[in-house]
């Protein structure tokens, strides 16, 4: 289930076939954005005791502001919406009424609509917590040169540098070397910039720590990952005046990534928006000369435009997550970049990915989280299918976006060589010989695509008078969905053994979604057969999340929202058990 955006203009034709009849809304509700019974007009100040009304409007954690939410759909039905303000998911009154009718049960409202989206956490450590701290004396003090170094160090030699490339080797050394001056500028300290890109990388290398950063199990340094990022949020006011700079734009996105791995969304997506803003200062969006090889730079200036690219392509693919995870809209767009991919790219991606699976030598070339490609076709997904002009489309308009889409994931699918190819669908008789991290995240992230490309069949008009030979065509897309989120979870349960510690946060987006989508489904269809293997597959998938979850520590306030996290899947199971056996025990009598 995906968001699409706000439906100010949406017609009577939206509304699902449990609808017993046509409401208009009254001019008070017009203005609202919301539905009442025109018979009986309501004041915007009294609340409604109408079924198909939404909640007030007074934002709140388990009722959200409406005027500025992201509805979701399935099959038709605008299953509930994501406010846009406060990121909290919640179920519409149509949402819950079609649950009920559907199980037979009244649902639990704060299992079903959290504080938050299932796969978001918040930072729970009080940014004033710094400030207030014995230590508060020497606050912005550097660490010791040794440990940024020993860490670097860790960090040029491993896997992450290819995987993300925040850093270049040459360059961060000479920021280490400016950050640590003695005397700089006339016995000032070095630029707020400097100084935070060594307190966020300290934070980042905290985050990304697992056998990938640190191959040769060196002992490190012990540091605060949390403390050196409240370092760099005290600076942020300083790095906003200052020149924009290489050295504030390299904090900034290991500032995202770091709330990224760690799953605060709302974080990742404002450090996210300020690094996009800095790369359209700096014309790293579109560079003035065509890329060549890192091994052929010859002077600092090639190789600092080299490395604000690939910054560039690393931030245009943590915001495509982004905005998919929580609704916002997209910054880096077609219109605005050039997407030329960086040198030789194609050529060497899958070469380095095999070199690596049979060697802990990293690769030449950066290789990225995600697949260059991948990020693009949801880019365009986003814009064509879920960004606010795709709202006016007509179903034909939008069943043609979703084919050439289709059509365009297709092609990268057969780009990629044989051994690393996604099967259309995966089960467990069609297994992954080379199944490692990189085809995990090359496999999920292909799932989620064809899901959120077929997803937006859910808001065709069609679902609403199923009539017509449209309905084929938008079933079938609908079913392409949710047979994607089907081969996520296998394929998750499959690569369990492979998942490395420290990225529950950054993987549970995609179980997550895919456990509703197939909720959805077998609500809609409880008496068919595959409902009863949909059920076992929440289960099954429910023992997986589990597990990933026991694989690593976690603070106390971690352990709370794990719990909801938890509590929503188990709710999802029960509800959607509930449904087959009402179905079953309405068919039998």
């Amino acid at each position: 289930m995906y968001p699409s955006p706000t439906s100010a203009d949406r017609s009577e034709d939206d509304a699902g076939p449990f609808k017993k009849r046509t409401a208009r809304a009254c001019d008070s509700c017009y203005k609202r954005k919301i539905k009442c019974d025109a018979a009986v007009p309501q004041s915007s100040s009294a609340p409604s005791n109408s079924p198909l009304s939404l909640p007030p409007t007074t934002p709140s954690p388990g009722n959200p502001s409406v005027s500025s939410s992201v509805p979701l759909h399935f099959a038709g039905r605008e299953f509930g919406v994501v406010s846009l303000i406060t990121g909290i998911p919640f179920l519409l009154p149509e949402g819950r009424q079609w649950v009920e009718s559907r199980t037979g049960q009244k649902i639990s409202f704060d299992k079903l609509s959290p504080s938050k989206p299932p796969w978001e956490k918040q930072r729970a450590l009080s940014s004033n917590a710094l400030l207030t701290s014995p230590q508060s004396h020497n606050v912005f003090e550097l660490p010791d040169r040794h440990v940024v170094e020993s860490r670097f160090d860790a960090y040029r030699w491993s896997l992450m540098q290819r995987v993300f490339p925040v850093l270049d080797c040459v360059l961060f050394i000479d920021t280490i070397n400016a950050a640590y001056r003695g005397e700089y500028l006339g016995g000032h300290s070095a630029p707020a910039s400097v100084r935070a890109c060594v307190f966020a990388f300290i934070a980042f290398s905290c985050f990304i720590q697992n056998p990938c950063f640190n191959p040769q199990g060196k002992d490190l340094p012990s540091v605060d990952g949390e403390q050196n990022i409240l370092k760099v949020q005290h600076l942020l006011p300083q790095i906003l005046q200052e020149p924009t700079s290489r050295e504030g734009l390299e904090a900034l996105t290991m500032m995202a990534l770091c709330e990224l791995v760690a799953g605060n969304l709302q974080s990742a997506n404002y450090y996210g928006s300020l690094a996009a803003r800095m790369i359209f200062m700096l014309g790293s969006h579109a560079p003035p000369r065509p890329q060549t090889a890192l091994g052929r730079l010859v002077d600092t200036k090639s190789r600092v435009q080299h490395q604000l690219r690939n910054i560039f392509w690393l931030c245009y693919t943590i915001e495509k997550d982004v905005c998919l995870r929580t609704g916002q809209p997209q910054l880096f767009t077609d219109e605005n970049c050039d997407l030329t991919l960086p040198y030789g790219y194609v050529e060497k991606l899958y070469g380095s990915m095999e070199y690596h699976h049979h060697s802990m030598e990293i690769p030449e070339s950066p290789i990225f989280p995600v697949d260059l490609r991948l990020s693009i076709i949801k880019s365009r997904a986003y814009s064509a299918l879920y960004s606010f002009r795709s709202l006016k489309k007509t179903d034909a308009e939008l069943l043609k976006e979703i084919r050439e889409l289709d059509d365009e994931l297709e092609r990268w699918r057969m780009s990629v060589p044989q051994e690393w190819r996604p099967t259309l669908s995966f089960s467990h008789e069609t297994p992954d010989p080379n199944v490692s991290m990189h085809s995990v995240m090359l496999r999920l992230n292909y799932h989620l695509c064809m899901t959120i490309i077929h997803q937006a069949s859910s808001r065709c008009k069609s679902w609403g008078n199923r009539q017509g030979g449209m309905m084929d065509g938008v079933s079938s897309s609908l079913a392409l969905s949710v047979e994607a989120s089907r081969s996520t979870l296998l394929y998750l349960e499959a690569a369990e053994h492979v998942l490395v510690d420290g990225i529950f946060w950054m993987l549970i987006f995609y179980p997550m979604s895919a456990v509703l989508a197939i909720f959805c489904n077998i609500l809609q269809n409880p008496s068919d057969p595959q409902a009863t293997k949909d059920l076992g597959l929440l289960k099954t998938s429910t023992s997986m999340m589990e597990r990933m979850i026991l694989k690593q520590s976690y603070s106390s306030t971690e352990i709370v929202h794990i719990k909801l996290v938890a509590d929503f899947v188990i709710e999802l199971y029960r509800l959607a058990n509930c449904a087959i056996e009402k179905a079953w025990n309405e068919q039998s009598v």
